[in-house]
């Protein structure tokens, strides 16, 4: 299973979250704070040890916030065995940065295709994707790039509709840019099909226009 998020994780609101720990098969959340490298990334784990254990979940923090991090081996190790891997959010080039082409993401590609529940918010769940939106202005470059031909916007309501339209019109051809309101998740299921839950809504564009999930790659 994997869930995109709009931003504003582990708050009320993401009713998504209890599903998700349900279908990990346990109660460990493995929570990667490296977008919040540069914004206390210690307080992004806060936050989410503090709203899972509302849930009966138990968070381990995983501090990868740099390159180096990336590349260790313990860690990767660590991620590999994970059942469920939530990515927080922060800056999306420095998460791709220090994830790309690493042996962490080799390790999170693995548990994911072994059935490890993936969440990412926020500049998780754009990097999560390929292409990628660039958030500084709604222009696309490269993502990990675990779900291809996608491109998320993240924090919907904090974009202008200029900007949106935008990067929605710079997507190339067949391209599915799904816009995420925060506090929302777009959820994909083991079979390929799409849901959306949470607090606000999920806007989907295909070809500059407004499209359903049945749009989305399976």
């Amino acid at each position: 299973m994997l869930a995109l998020v709009g931003g504003d994780e582990w708050r009320d609101g993401c009713t998504f979250d209890a599903e998700l720990l349900e279908a990990s098969g346990g109660a460990e959340v493995l929570v990667l704070p490296t977008a919040a490298a540069f914004e206390h990334p210690e307080r992004a784990v806060d936050t989410a040890r503090q709203w899972f254990a509302g849930l009966g979940g138990e968070v381990r923090p995983l501090m990868v916030l740099r390159r180096a991090d990336a590349m260790d081996a313990e860690s990767a190790a660590t991620v590999r065995a994970a059942r469920f891997v939530y990515l927080s959010g922060g800056s999306p080039l420095h998460l791709r940065s220090v994830l790309k082409d690493s042996l962490l993401w080799d390790a999170l590609v693995h548990a994911w295709s072994e059935g490890a529940v993936v969440a990412g918010s926020s500049a998780g769940a754009m990097t999560l994707c390929d292409p990628m939106v660039d958030p500084r202005g709604g222009a696309f470059t490269v993502g990990l790039g675990l779900v291809t031909q996608l491109a998320v916007v993240a924090h919907r309501t904090t974009w202008s509709e200029d900007k949106l339209r935008r990067a929605i019109e710079l997507a190339g051809s067949g391209i599915p840019v799904v816009a995420i309101d925060e506090r929302t998740a777009l959820i994909r299921g083991a079979d390929g099909s799409w849901k959306m839950q949470g607090s606000g809504t999920v806007a989907v564009f295909l070809d500059g226009e407004p499209a359903g999930l049945d749009a989305l790659p399976h």
